[in-house]
């Protein structure tokens, strides 16, 4: 999935892909910039797909692409998108080169398809992207949050930490829960994340 991209000498672009199994990759894209370039709209945001890769001295060179999804739907949206770029930037902060980064993969595909639906809630989407993301990193312990919370919301944490990403945006909860897991979630992110300040939070 195409993590950010950017322009690179005339026509080319730079791009950097969260994999399936080498993890967060860079790779270049000869002439995409190109109006007629086969690879133009495969290496836009957000665009998930199969790439065809070669091994450079220091990065990939991308000559192939079979688009999976474009997730156009977020561009309709200004909220959704920002969010969106959020969770790819979280993204390429939080993986590795070379690195299996299946599970993280799969819940930022999720995360952006649930953000495709208008009924899901955009807080409770953010709440269980951070969450998860603390969980896989290995950052969160379930024990530091034994009380002090109501017993949805910690109902909720032990379904985020056995439930897969394909099966996470199953379920609503009420306005304070999803406030009591925001509040969950900023203070998980000041250890995992380690006081980074994101660039697109800006916007949300």
């Amino acid at each position: 999935m195409v993590l950010r991209t950017a322009p690179a000498n005339e026509y080319d672009r730079r791009l950097v892909i969260l994999s399936r199994d080498h993890g967060r990759i860079t790779a270049f894209a000869k002439g995409a910039r190109r109006q007629t370039n086969h690879l133009l709209a495969a290496t836009d945001l957000f665009v998930f797909a199969d790439f065809r890769l070669f091994p450079g001295r220091n990065a990939y060179s991308l000559v192939d692409a079979s688009v999976k999804n474009f997730f156009a739907e977020l561009r309709k949206d200004f909220e959704a998108v920002s969010l969106g770029m959020y969770f790819l930037e979280m993204a390429e902060y939080f993986t590795r080169e070379e690195n299996d980064e299946r599970e993280l993969l799969a819940l930022l595909y999720q995360s952006c398809r649930a953000l495709t639906h208008p009924a899901y809630g955009k807080k409770l989407l953010r709440a269980v992207f951070e969450l998860k993301c603390a969980m896989l990193e290995g950052s969160f312990h379930r024990g530091d949050y034994a009380e002090g919370y109501s017993s949805t919301a910690l109902y909720t944490l032990d379904f985020l930490l056995k439930t897969p990403a394909e099966k996470l945006f199953t379920f609503r909860v009420e306005d304070a829960v999803t406030e009591e897991l925001l509040s969950i979630a900023a203070r998980e992110r000041k250890v995992y994340g380690d006081g980074h300040i994101f660039k697109s939070e800006e916007f949300l």
